[in-house]
């Protein structure tokens, strides 16, 4: 299969909606293929979610290129990702920011990510097994988060995790279909901004859902 041909033919489907040339630009240079199950390669520049293992998913390429066109990234950000998933989320961000820290709960995938990451000569991307609480404390504030699961409230941990003036991406709602939200992190007021419907996994830990 011609994965470059089906990349770019991606791309320019995606471009119809997305208006950021440098998101566009940072998903032109990515194998997705390199994140899939061997036996879903032939489906990696579908605009469709596909499953990766242990019941997650990597995310349907429109909604990726979505929430990362929302966090609004220069190349000078320290970004957050909550859940690593199969790690193509990362890729992107990094191609876009100075530095991602992300979290996975799930060991398999965290040490898979990391893998292809690493073949594909990543330096700026730090992968951490999730703790307790949500996000990764250590190294807060952040400029940016993305949240790839769906949550039932925007957490409070994370908000405390971002920087004032900083952009959070996160799905809200039931766990069988949520909301998109772009949150702007004001001094004294946060904005919500609604991006329209999408459908995540859950997102699993304190101020989140149970197991």
């Amino acid at each position: 299969m011609d994965f470059d041909a089906a990349r770019a033919r991606l791309i320019k489907q995606l471009s119809t909606e997305i208006k950021d040339k440098r998101v566009l630009a940072a998903m032109a240079r990515i194998p997705r293929e390199r994140f899939v199950l061997p036996a879903e390669q032939y489906l990696a520049y579908e605009n469709g979610p596909l499953p990766i293992g242990f019941d997650q998913t990597i995310s349907q390429p429109f909604i990726i290129a979505l929430m990362t066109e929302a966090l609004e990234l220069t190349g000078s950000e320290k970004v957050l990702e909550v859940g690593t998933g199969s790690g193509y989320q990362s890729a992107i961000l990094a191609e876009l920011a100075r530095l991602v820290i992300t979290v996975e709960r799930l060991r398999p995938l965290a040490e898979a990510a990391k893998r292809v990451l690493d073949s594909l000569g990543y330096t700026n991307i730090e992968v951490h097994l999730a703790e307790e609480t949500l996000g990764w404390q250590g190294e807060a504030p952040y400029d940016a988060i993305m949240v790839t699961a769906g949550a039932p409230r925007v957490p409070a941990d994370l908000l405390a995790q971002l920087a004032v003036g900083g952009r959070m991406v996160i799905p809200v709602g039931a766990r069988c279909a949520q909301e998109l939200y772009k949150i702007t992190k004001g001094k004294k007021k946060n904005v919500a901004q609604n991006l329209g419907g999408c459908r995540f996994v859950s997102l699993i830990g304190k101020d989140a859902w149970e197991e």
